[in-house]
């Protein structure tokens, strides 16, 4: 038995090559916010939400004791998921494909809250995120 309880998911960190690129992909297409930099440790921290994405640069001092940059043989993680509202999908693909990302249609898939419709798509690195709007009432 724990002593303690989980909340929600504090903060993920992905490892990425260009910092400056992924800040303005994280901030500008998906909506979060630069909340703090550490530049001595290669480190940023953004707001999503009430959670935080950290991104940091694999040449850092902290990326570069996880290897090798994230590519086609090997990734950071599977896929991120961001809670999003609302969830108006053709606004949310028109925003996607104009910040230049290739996406598909929305489909249903289970999370947190249950069963509701979301969208994938990649960050500058090959991240996969996921868009994934309210469960929906059964």
């Amino acid at each position: 038995m724990t002593h303690f309880t989980l909340q929600r998911i504090d903060h993920v960190v992905l490892r990425v090559k260009d910092i400056e690129r992924s800040i303005a992909f994280y901030t500008s297409v998906l909506g979060c916010e630069l909340k703090k930099r550490r530049d001595d440790l290669g480190l940023m921290h953004l707001g999503a939400g009430a959670s935080m994405i950290d991104l940091v640069d694999v040449d850092g001092p902290l990326g570069r004791h996880g290897g090798a940059a994230p590519g086609k043989q090997g990734h950071n993680v599977d896929h991120v998921c961001l809670r999003i509202e609302p969830f108006d999908e053709p606004a949310l693909l028109a925003h996607l494909q104009a910040a230049g990302l290739k996406v598909e249609k929305a489909q249903m898939r289970y999370g947190a809250e249950g069963e509701g419709w979301s969208i994938y798509c990649f960050d500058p690195d090959g991240n996969q995120i996921e868009l994934k709007g309210p469960a929906l009432d059964s």
